[in-house]
């Protein structure tokens, strides 16, 4: 693995952690030519299914395509890198497991949009307002509309469970 500080690739494992489903281990580094530390990310490689892209052109599936989609709509919100990485995880597993050799773009944004709609409110409003590329204020706000609703039956129906 080479140093993101001086490029070197001698280096040695300081710690070695498995996350929580067992699927990834992360690897803390030390640079033996600067001493700089470092993480890397070790995971087994599946094979993908092709994306088709709106235009219909097809392209390898990218995990890092959809952790920096979720990583920019949970830009400036309390949700930690583990969670984030967590649902990257569960998207990707859904796809790997479906046995599918093509998936169009909106089954993949679908997937992330509900996963997101589960983690934090903001995110997935960001998210979905990219992803769904609403036309104009209205259907942002129908969208907005539509979280409100679901929000006040949780809330309520959690109210009644207290109550009772």
């Amino acid at each position: 693995m080479k140093c993101p500080a001086c490029g070197d690739v001698d280096n040695k494992v300081i710690n070695s952690r498995l996350n929580r489903e067992g699927d990834v281990i992360r690897r803390r580094r030390e640079c033996l030519q600067c001493t700089d530390r470092f993480t890397t990310y070790e995971r087994i490689e599946y094979s993908l299914p092709m994306v088709i892209k709106k235009d219909g052109r097809r392209e390898p599936f990218q995990r890092d395509k959809i952790f920096q989609g979720i990583q920019t709509a949970c830009q400036k919100r309390p949700i930690s890198m583990e969670a984030q990485e967590e649902l990257v995880s569960r998207v990707v597993k859904r796809f790997q497991g479906s046995g599918e050799r093509e998936v169009s773009f909106k089954e993949v944004g679908e997937t992330v949009v509900k996963e997101l709609a589960v983690l934090d409110d903001v995110a997935y409003v960001r998210f979905a307002s990219v992803y769904r590329s609403f036309k104009d204020v209205s259907e942002f706000m129908e969208e907005l509309q539509d979280i409100l609703e679901a929000k006040k039956k949780l809330d309520h129906g959690r109210q009644e469970k207290e109550g009772s």
